[in-house]
């Protein structure tokens, strides 16, 4: 099934090419594939995934691991960010 994968700021760099100003990819995935088992192929460093949202929903850290995703769900990380 198919999904819409983002990564933002830093995180953005471990998504392919054709990215590029979009930060987000459309990936097909498995089922019964988690986020932790979508983010693996990825090679996100897991300290920097930080704020987890499907579909504009976040997700807590406890929850990564069981948490699947539907047909057409949006999955977004952001890394955590300073400033000021």
């Amino acid at each position: 099934m198919k999904v819409t994968f983002k990564l933002f700021a830093s995180l953005a760099e471990h998504l392919p090419p054709e990215a590029a100003g979009s930060n987000a990819v459309q990936i097909d995935i498995a089922p019964q594939a988690t986020i932790a088992d979508i983010i693996v192929p990825f090679n996100l460093p897991m300290k920097l995934v930080h704020l987890v949202l499907i579909n504009g929903v976040y997700v807590a850290p406890e929850d990564r691991a069981s948490r699947t995703l539907k047909e057409g769900d949006v999955l977004a990380i952001w890394p955590p960010i300073a400033g000021g």
